[in-house]
């Protein structure tokens, strides 16, 4: 042996005999953990430990931004808030929950509450009104005979023209002819007044006369050419009433024929506003009912009004009803197709009053957040009444002295609405997560 390999003073046993003595060992370890599992009983199941609830972040502006970590809102770049823990978040409005907002966000989304009071309730209605022109003041001027425009004096459409003021002159051979028949009748009547034909020669002056003025002659021509003898070659139209051309299809040198209405004047010193009253304000809308009249471009300069006319017949698609209101415009200040604001004033009586935009519609229920105190708020299913002014009548509900919501009202409402949602998630996690009792086999 070399001086160089070591020296051992016990004999090292083959690697075949060490791996038969491990498995032997292992072999009696696995025995005798069975013999163990034989002699115990069968124990029941632990009970699963509850996993802690993670913590959530949400963005103050944007309800709906929601996360498992702290990070900044994609839509905003605000830092998410966590959301505090629903404790006796639940209320008498379905798919709404109590809840609690600390003073520093309600000033973040403008929250603001005011006073529910005790006031005069419908005393008036108020709707969106157009001005139109009043149809009994409408004239068309229509040609009674045939003839040719020589002179055309309403030579646009909005000149005003004055009752009496000529409106064109029209060449008519047919008028020509009529006006010597005329004279003719009268030269006839005035041979045979002496005679027994008098009688037959009154009664053809009178059906030339009568003819001329069924062509809407003046009286005073007529008078004109009894005194004169002259045939005049024109026949003039006068307006009727005064007014402002609003409707023009004849130049100079058109030729017009019975039936043709060439011009139209409309009288515009009173006007129709229709408004359009809702189903359920309608019953308080009489005719001869006072109103106030208001347009931007006058400021708060109020027109009065009258209720003149109800349609008898209800809009199926807009649950509105038309109502005509006669207003003056002696001055020509107010203009057709103007849009306006209408106050109908209505008997006010005594009741709760709320802001208007604390009340939350959604077609099928009005709900209003009244402040707890606290930082809480509760959503609470409201019946209201007819709406007066910023105000509204509440007539089931709440009391005289609670505090509703007014600003932020639909930021609240998101809320409430998630966090009912969360907690009803929350519920059916914990109702899916709960052990079930084991039952033993005797």
């Amino acid at each position: 042996m070399s001086q160089d390999q070591p020296t051992f003073d016990h004999p090292v046993p083959p690697r075949s005999s060490r791996l038969r003595t491990l498995g032997l060992v292992a072999l009696g370890l696995v025995a005798g953990a069975g013999g163990a599992l034989l002699l115990r009983r069968p124990a029941a199941p632990a009970a699963a430990q509850p996993e802690a609830k993670k913590q959530m972040y949400q963005c103050p502006m944007h309800l709906q931004i929601i996360q498992d970590h702290f990070g900044t809102c994609p839509i905003c770049a605000m830092d998410l808030v966590p959301i505090e823990e629903i404790q006796g978040g639940e209320s008498s409005v379905e798919g709404l929950a109590t809840i609690t907002i600390d003073p520093a966000r309600q000033q973040l989304i403008g929250l603001r509450t005011a006073k529910v009071v005790e006031g005069a309730a419908g005393g008036e209605i108020r709707a969106v009104v157009r001005l139109v022109p009043d149809e009994t003041r409408i004239r068309k001027i229509n040609v009674k005979v045939e003839g040719f425009v020589e002179k055309l004096h309403a030579d646009f459409i909005g000149k005003p023209v004055a009752k009496g003021q000529p409106l064109f002159s029209l060449y008519s051979p047919e008028f020509v002819s009529a006006q010597r028949e005329y004279l003719l009748a009268l030269k006839t009547e005035k041979a045979l007044s002496g005679g027994s034909l008098r009688q037959s020669g009154g009664d053809l002056l009178e059906s030339a006369r009568r003819r001329l003025l069924l062509w809407d002659v003046p009286p005073e021509t007529l008078a004109r050419l009894e005194q004169s003898g002259e045939i005049q070659k024109t026949l003039t139209l006068r307006s009727p009433i005064s007014g402002v051309i609003t409707a023009k299809t004849v130049v100079e040198g058109a030729r017009v024929g019975p039936g043709e209405a060439p011009l139209e004047i409309t009288e515009l010193g009173h006007l129709w506003a229709q408004a359009e009253v809702y189903e359920a304000e309608l019953a308080r809308v009489k005719v001869g009912q006072a109103a106030e009249l208001r347009f931007n471009t006058f400021g708060d300069r109020l027109f009065p009004a009258r209720v003149a006319f109800i349609d008898p017949v209800l809009d199926p698609k807009s649950r509105t009803v038309r109502v005509r209101l006669e207003v003056a415009n002696a001055k020509g200040e107010l203009k057709p197709d103007m849009f306006g604001d209408a106050v109908l004033k209505t008997g006010a009586r005594k009741g709760l009053l709320a802001p208007l935009d604390a009340v939350l519609d959604s077609g099928t229920r009005k709900v209003v957040f009244v402040a707890l105190g606290d930082g809480k708020f509760e959503p609470r299913e409201v019946e209201t009444g007819p709406a007066a002014g910023e105000q509204v009548e509440i007539r089931r509900g709440l009391e005289a002295g609670e505090e509703v919501v007014s600003g932020a009202a639909f930021l609240v409402d998101s809320e409430s609405r998630l966090r009912a949602a969360l907690a009803q998630m929350g519920a059916k996690a914990d109702a899916k997560a709960a052990p079930s009792t084991p039952q033993h086999k005797h």
